[in-house]
């Protein structure tokens, strides 16, 4: 792969290996929807290099570096205790989107449910910067699309559910901060 990239800058080969990083680090795309990305990000940004021959190598290394960190992984991670908190909210009625394009998409998912209690999502994006800075946005919104404000209920009730499964957070901007430590497991 480094021959593939010597044709491009130091910036361009950072950002494509940052992008295949973040991808398969997320833990929720599959192989094809990466290999789509990166095929993207490379005819976008690297014309002059053969996707077809890059993107299996930067997709490789990605794996191969998050395969490696995971055997000093806890065994149970943040996203674990994070996937425990998303299920017990769907148990009590929530429609919960995860790894979303964009709130129009969770809005779809909201609107197909029968007398939802509630929605919470995050956005492929929102896992990308949980990956390299340890906070993910959770967005919490009312059955009519109305986001959660402090002292309601339904945020109260997320809040605690996610300090119960020991994932630090606070309510900022009509968002739900969770400082955690992407350690999700790779299945590629």
């Amino acid at each position: 792969m480094t021959e593939s990239l010597q044709a491009v800058d130091e910036r361009t080969a950072r950002e494509l290996r940052g992008l295949a990083r973040v991808l398969v680090r997320s833990g929720y795309a599959d192989h094809a929807t990466i290999t789509a990305a990166l095929t993207e990000a490379v005819r976008e940004d690297a014309p002059a290099i053969d996707p077809a021959g890059l993107v299996p190598l930067l997709i490789g290394e990605a794996v191969v570096d998050v395969n490696a960190e995971a055997e000093d992984w806890p065994a149970t991670t943040d996203p674990d205790r994070l996937d425990a908190v998303l299920q017990e909210l769907e148990r009590l009625g929530l429609v919960v989107v995860r790894y979303t394009s964009d709130h129009h998409a969770a809005k779809r998912e909201l609107e197909k449910a029968d007398d939802p209690q509630g929605l919470v999502f995050f956005t492929d994006t929102d896992v990308w910067h949980a990956v390299d800075f340890g906070m993910l946005e959770l967005k919490v919104w009312h059955p009519d699309t109305a986001n959660v404000a402090p002292g309601e209920p339904l945020l109260e009730s997320v809040l605690a559910l996610l300090n119960d499964h020991n994932l630090p957070s606070t309510f900022d901007e009509g968002r739900i901060e969770v400082t955690l430590n992407w350690q999700r497991r790779v299945e590629l």
